[in-house]
């Protein structure tokens, strides 16, 4: 028996540039002196709209030397990003978005990670929320290009909103489906055994339809593509493909993450996600 609750959220894109600016400068040899004679008014500097004869203006006033009237004094600030991800990176984070889990691990073989969630703020900026915690992915780490079998995490910004476990909700806002389907036998990589690995997950949208179940089988870039990547509890060892947490750790990341803030899980290596 499955029971459900709540809506999912969207996913869109941006983009971003930058521009770089060159100076220089000349100078002549001076001209012989004028004659002398009575003393005139000088005319008004370039971009000095004030009458003649006025004082002139103090270098780094508008208007005086070096600086036009109509020149900005400095460039705008780049818009502020999440710690440690890169322009091409944070370009994939939607607009809407608020509320960005960051697992990162330290090259791209690695299959443990560190896992932080970041919000922000109405001013733009990004501060972390919760963590940074432990976490573990694929065994043999991280890829761009996920297929089934490969035993590595995909790479990439991808949306975050529907969870679900053996285990009753904890208190999530995001839809949670608790169903026994959940249980898992077995052991790990390590001899660890899988029991309970899934008594809470959360779907990450790679390779499936949004607003489902984690545990729906739809694949829409077909099998081979592989599909059921999810944050699971950790058993102690590395994963098929998953991201995997501690528990109280997962716990507290499915209470905090708030649909409205359009969610999505941000992971690779950092040389990757840097970019």
């Amino acid at each position: 028996m499955s029971v459900r609750k709540g809506a999912p959220a969207l996913l869109s894109a941006g983009t971003l540039c930058a521009a770089l600016l060159l100076t220089g400068c000349a100078s002549t040899a001076p001209s012989d002196p004028a004659p002398a004679g009575p003393p005139t008014s000088a005319p008004p500097a370039v971009g000095d709209s004030r009458p003649a004869g006025a004082p002139p203006r103090a270098a780094g006033e508008v208007g005086g030397p070096g600086q036009s009237a109509s020149s900005p004094s400095s460039a705008p600030a780049p818009a502020p990003r999440i710690p440690g991800i890169g322009p091409a990176t944070h370009a994939l984070v939607p607009d809407g978005t608020t509320q960005a889990l960051v697992v990162t691990g330290t090259t791209a073989d690695d299959n443990t990670a560190t896992a932080t969630l970041y919000e922000r703020a109405p001013g733009g900026r990004w501060t972390a929320a919760a963590g940074p915690w432990p976490a573990h992915n694929a065994l043999r780490g991280w890829t761009e290009d996920h297929v089934a079998g490969d035993l590595r995490t995909p790479i990439g910004v991808f949306r975050i909103g529907d969870a679900g476990g053996r285990l009753p909700d904890p208190g999530a806002r995001i839809p949670y489906d608790q169903d026994r389907e959940f249980a898992i036998s077995g052991t790990g990589f390590s001899g660890e055994s899988l029991e309970g690995s899934f008594d809470h997950v959360i779907a990450i949208d790679y390779n499936r339809v949004p607003g489902r179940t984690p545990l729906d089988k739809e694949r829409p870039l077909g099998p081979g593509k592989g599909g059921g990547v999810w944050i699971h509890v950790d058993h102690g060892g590395p994963t098929q493909a998953c991201v995997a947490l501690e528990r109280e750790d997962l716990r507290e990341l499915l209470r905090a993450l708030d649909p409205s803030r359009e969610p999505v899980v941000v992971m690779g290596p950092a040389p990757a996600l840097g970019r």
